[in-house]
């Protein structure tokens, strides 16, 4: 969906001829970009997410009678039916979700076990969720590493807030689409992208730590400073991705408990030497202890340069970050690689892949006057490679969660 047909009236027109009446509400959560601090927040770190102007739409009605109807402009399928005091997070397939259909009780997988996960999670939590119409509209890209899952699970969660009038604080939905992630889909993920999805400002980027939730708004207007943020969506996901997030969040938790920590953001940056000699007999289980302590002083270097104003010298970093990722946590893949290098030789102050891995997006640090230039040169060296030409488009800080209607 292009972004002149994405909008609260398009949407509310879709649930009108789905539903047969009007929405109560419509509702909003974007995709996120993480600037730096990559795979930091399980392992209680510290994060920079910045919430793009891509977003997910949620119109919806409450229901009475304990009915979950789910319908999304972008799948296939039809309108999914459950029944919210019968959800039970699946057994098997990780997006799996039990359908009541007129055929019968049945495994229907994908996208709905996001939106039901919320249900889910709010009812676990004693919170007085009912039934709901929901039709969802997107510009979030799928599997390009920006979140769309957490924009579909905050903008879920927000749209029941205020329909049941549960009055809860962003930070806690974000928590309960987490919990609904974790627990009901089975992914194992952190709390930065439903954070940044609900917690956001418009101009800002979001420093978070994960362990505590303290957060604080960091001003990234690069506009003003003559600077662009490019994201290249390299338009892949390779398969070697699958289970590979669970494996090295288990090998970030043998490398905790090796060193005697509660989570590897307990090891100090000064003691990094120390502490890699502790693990000399686990190569694997060190590297990814070396990318999880220099990534989380990466982040705060980050903010030393932001907070005085020096907004270029995080390219340096940046690029780190990616070196990083994919020589000791092993999850690039060589069109991220040939978007960052390529990136770097036209003229890139920084450049590094954003997102779980294994393909989806990077993000480019570019002088405005520069911006053509780079993408240019990322389309053709693709192009040279037998790549798909890639989705490049700008980063632009924007506001989380939010009633549209």
């Amino acid at each position: 969906m292009t972004a002149t047909e994405h909008g609260p009236s398009r949407t509310a027109a879709a649930f009108r001829d789905i539903y047969g009446a009007e929405p109560q509400g419509i509702w909003a959560a974007p995709g996120r970009v993480n600037l730096i601090g990559e795979h930091t927040d399980y392992n209680d770190g510290f994060v920079m997410p910045l919430a793009l102007p891509h977003t997910t739409l949620a119109a919806a009605s409450a229901r009475t009678d304990g009915v979950l109807r789910l319908h999304s402009g972008g799948a296939d399928g039809g309108i999914v039916e459950l029944r919210v005091d019968a959800l039970r997070p699946a057994p098997g397939s990780a997006s799996e979700v039990l359908e009541q259909s007129r055929g019968g009780a049945q495994r229907s997988g994908g996208w709905a076990a996001y939106p039901a996960g919320i249900v889910w999670a709010m009812r676990e939590a004693g919170l007085p969720v009912g039934g709901a119409d929901l039709h969802y509209d997107s510009t979030v890209p799928t599997g390009a590493g920006l979140s769309s899952s957490a924009a579909l699970e905050v903008a879920t969660a927000l749209a029941l807030n205020d329909l049941y009038g549960l009055d809860l604080a962003p930070q806690r939905l974000a928590q309960l689409a987490q919990r609904a992630e974790n627990a009901f889909v089975g992914v194992p993920c952190g709390i930065m992208d439903q954070t940044a999805a609900a917690c956001c400002t418009e101009g800002h980027a979001l420093f978070l730590d994960t362990r505590d939730l303290t957060r604080r708004q960091v001003p990234f207007d690069l506009a003003q400073e003559g600077l662009r943020l490019l994201v290249v969506d390299t338009r892949v996901k390779h398969e070697l991705g699958d289970g590979a997030y669970a494996e090295r969040r288990a090998g970030c938790e043998r490398g905790a408990r090796a060193l005697g920590v509660r989570a590897l953001r307990d090891v100090p940056y000064a003691h990094l030497p120390e502490a890699l000699a502790t693990l000399a007999d686990e190569p694997v289980v060190q590297a990814l202890v070396r990318h999880i302590v220099t990534e989380n002083h990466r982040v705060e270097e980050v903010i030393d340069h932001l907070d005085a104003g020096r907004t270029r010298a995080i390219g340096p970093l940046l690029t780190a970050g990616h070196a990083s990722l994919r020589d000791d946590f092993k999850i690039s893949c060589r069109e991220l690689d040939l978007a960052v290098d390529t990136a770097h030789a036209a003229g890139a102050l920084g450049a590094r892949m954003t997102g779980g891995g294994f393909g989806g997006s990077a993000i480019v640090l570019v002088e405005a006057a520069d911006v053509t230039a780079v993408s240019t040169a990322v389309t053709e060296a693709f192009a040279a490679a037998g790549h798909a030409a890639p989705r490049i488009f700008e980063a632009v800080p924007s506001a989380g969660a939010h009633r549209l209607r």
